[in-house]
């Protein structure tokens, strides 16, 4: 019995032995296979927690958090009298929540109809926007000005809506449209500056953007103000330059009637510059365009020809608006290259004086084309552009009259080696570094040639600015250095920088680069090259009443292609011009790139639009006129006031040069032509009305006076009661002095009394 009680308890325990053995494998099991399943998770957990936290903290603050860039104020670029150039300006994207409309059951249709109205958008636009019920951001209108938001803003309070929002946003404007555009260049889409001063000083102006964090409940929606980080913008620094926008103003103004005028075909350079300083007073390149609108094309041939292109469908169309566009934004004044032909003799002849290789008592004979000089290793013989000759002049009068073969033989004397030597001096040979992007450099010839036996041809050509290739702003920055006393300055644009407060953070003071020429040698340059606008082939540059200094220029252009192929007969028309020259202040370059109409000479183009710019630009300075007796004798004067006078009071109060026609029957003068304080020129008719009814709206018609002389023109406007201002030389003897512009189109119509503008120039003048 009790051995069966004990085999019974046996049984048991081995039941439970049994099953404890197999509670320990499977809980075995289990550990084990928690384990295994543990470890993926484990190793999961230790990349997000360990090996990517930063990617998932990241993460994280996005989905809490809502960041909003606050914008960093470009700076302002202003003129040296503080006018501003380019500014920005706040405007406003307008857009609106889908989302939030819908969550608020605001009316779509009443949204649609109030922002088409106060927008101009199409209502069906902003309904259609409104149905993207996901999104919580729909544009609009982009860049709406200050009082159109303000209307946004009010249709929003009056109607209690939500949902309807605008994004403050900065626009760059230029107030001046074109004024110096390549100058000062413009800003992307984005801000960031792409042309001029905008480019090359972006970082400057820019300034840094300034943030907001703010944190978001789990609906993405903004919390308390408290929740907010602020980070400050700081506003860019400002840049005031060199360019006086008047001056800026006279240059573009001159410079677009010249273009007009001589039917330039590829529009026209200009520099005025400080000759003691180096400051670029003012630099254009034409034709231009608006800086608020830099895409379009300003000129106006080429976008036509591009509208056309586009309507036709042209697959030229991209590639020629792409071209165009490159072309108008192109600061020609420092990228482009050519020969400075003649104006180059002044830079020639001081390297001649310099090295003491010619006495101003020497003189040289031109007999014209039927002397020309023959030089080893040049086919074509060099000849005078004046086929009769020049006959025997003096040293000064070779410059004067702009004679070839003389310069050939002066570039023969000084030789390769000196030559090369003043080319590097006078800065030809390397850049300028004047403070703007894109400044090209020269052309000069290669080695193999310089080393050649035959170089002595390409030398006597190059002493009158032939065979190589310059930039303006090379030349203008010489032509300071002949005015100056001999200093080459470094020439610049940027005066100084300013910060948020104005006070000066940088400025440019002028910088001597060498010394190329003498001060004995200079003031010698100066007065040959005032010479040559007295009685050579600079006359045209004359202005009554100051002392102007120049060099003309005409060189042809050895590389320019028509469509098919040839070689095109354009030319490249110059003036380098100095004033006063008896005390130099100003440096005035014009260039105009393959005039048309007419004969085309640096004499009888660039030398009249210098001249013009001068007229305006000295006495805005502050440079002061001094009248000879002759310039007296032969100066417009002022039409005196005449009304309530009788006709014998009138005939001794008015000047002496004036004549006068009576219209009516009366004795007392009731109206006159032209109006009291009115310059024309001496010896027009005033014309005196003694009774109520006077000329009223009579029209005449204007004449064509382009090539007749100064006293055929005041003879033809006197008798249909027009009058002449004149300016240019003015001179009533000789065949050689005619009008060359006038400031009416021949055949308009316009009232009796009106002023026609004449500019008269000697049409026997060289290149």
């Amino acid at each position: 019995m009790a051995n069966n009680k004990r085999k019974k308890l046996s049984a048991e325990e081995s039941e439970n032995r049994l099953n404890q053995m197999i509670l320990r494998r499977t809980l075995f099991v289990l550990i084990v296979c928690g384990i295994v399943a543990f470890i993926p998770l484990t190793v999961k957990l230790f990349q997000v927690m360990i090996v990517n936290h930063d990617k998932y903290e990241t993460m994280a603050v996005e989905q809490q958090t809502k960041e909003r860039t606050v914008r960093a104020e470009r700076g302002t670029i202003y003129d040296r009298n503080m006018n501003i150039l380019a500014t920005s300006i706040t405007e406003y994207n307008v857009f609106i929540s889908p989302n939030e409309m819908e969550e608020y059951d605001v009316d779509a249709g009443l949204v649609a109809q109030g922002l088409a109205e106060i927008l101009g958008v199409e209502e069906g636009d902003v309904l259609e926007k409104s149905k993207h019920t996901e999104s919580m951001y729909q544009v609009i209108k982009k860049k709406v000005d200050q009082d159109t938001g303000d209307l946004v803003r009010a249709f929003i309070t009056e109607n209690e809506l939500r949902g309807i929002y605008l994004e403050a946003t900065t626009t760059r404007y230029y107030p001046y449209s074109s004024l110096a555009a390549q100058v000062i260049g413009f800003t992307g889409t984005d801000g960031y500056g792409l042309y001029g001063v905008e480019a090359s000083l972006n970082e400057t102006l820019e300034g840094t953007d300034g943030l907001i964090v703010t944190i978001t409940d789990e609906r993405g929606n903004e919390m308390l103000f408290k929740y907010s980080n602020y980070y400050d913008a700081v506003d860019g620094d400002s840049v005031v330059l060199t360019i006086d926008s008047t001056v800026q103003y006279y240059l573009e103004k001159h410079l677009s009637q010249a273009v007009a005028d001589y039917g330039v075909k590829n529009g026209a350079m200009g520099i005025i510059m400080e000759a003691d300083t180096g400051e670029v007073l003012a630099m254009a390149s034409l034709e231009s365009f608006d800086l608020n609108n830099y895409q379009a094309i300003g000129d106006e041939k080429v976008a036509e020809k591009l509208a056309q292109l586009k309507e036709e469908g042209s697959e030229e169309y991209a590639s020629l608006l792409g071209q165009a566009q490159l072309e108008q934004w192109a600061n020609k004044a420092i990228t482009t290259t050519y020969e400075p032909g003649s104006t180059f003799k002044a830079i020639t002849m001081s390297i001649l004086l310099e090295e003491d290789l010619a006495q101003q008592s020497e003189h040289f004979f031109c007999t014209g084309n039927t002397g020309s000089m023959h030089i080893a290793g040049r086919e074509d013989p060099i000849s005078c552009w004046k086929k009769t000759g020049h006959g025997d002049q003096s040293l000064a009068e070779t410059l004067a009259n702009s004679c070839n073969p003389a310069f050939a033989n002066y570039g023969l004397r000084i030789g390769t080696e000196t030559f090369f030597d003043y080319l590097e001096s006078f800065g030809f040979r390397s850049t300028t570094g004047v403070d703007m992007p894109g400044e090209s450099g020269s052309i000069f010839w290669a080695d193999e040639i310089v080393d050649s036996y035959y170089f002595d041809a390409s030398l006597a050509v190059a002493a009158f600015g032939q065979t190589f290739k310059i930039t303006p702003i090379q030349l203008a920055t010489a032509y300071c250095a002949l005015a100056n006393g001999g200093y080459l300055m470094k020439p610049y644009v940027v005066d100084k920088v300013l910060d948020a407060e104005g006070g000066v953070v940088e400025e440019t003071s002028p910088t001597v680069i060498r010394q190329v020429i003498s001060e004995e040698t200079s003031r010698t340059v100066c007065d040959m090259l005032e010479l040559v606008v007295k009685k050579g082939s600079g006359k045209n540059a004359q202005v009554s009443g100051y002392r102007i200094g120049g060099k003309t220029g005409t060189s042809e252009q050895m590389d320019v292609y028509d469509e098919n192929g040839n070689l095109t007969e354009d030319v490249m028309v110059s003036f380098a011009g100095v004033a006063p020259i008896d005390d130099p202040q100003i440096v005035c370059l014009v260039i105009l790139d393959s005039p048309t109409n007419g004969y085309s000479s640096g004499g009888t183009m660039a030398a009249p639009t210098a001249s013009a710019i001068f007229e305006d630009v000295l006495p805005y300075i502050g440079v002061e006129a001094v009248f000879s007796d002759e310039q007296l004798n032969s100066m417009d004067v002022e039409a005196g006031d005449y009304v309530g006078m009788t006709i014998s009071e009138a005939n001794e109060a008015m000047h002496e040069s004036f004549n006068y026609k009576i219209i009516g029957s009366g004795n007392v003068i009731v109206d006159q032509l032209p109006a009291p304080g009115t310059e024309i020129a001496q010896g027009s008719y005033l014309l005196f009305f003694t009774e109520e009814e006077n000329a009223g709206e009579t029209m005449v018609t204007v004449p064509n006076m382009v090539g007749y002389s100064q006293a055929w023109c005041l003879r033809e406007l006197n008798y249909i009661g027009l009058y002449m201002k004149t300016t240019g030389v003015i001179s009533t003897e000789g065949s050689t002095v005619t009008a060359s512009t006038q400031s009416i189109e021949p055949g308009t119509q316009v009232p009796l009394g009106t002023v026609v503008t004449v500019r008269f120039v000697d049409s026997n003048v060289g290149d």
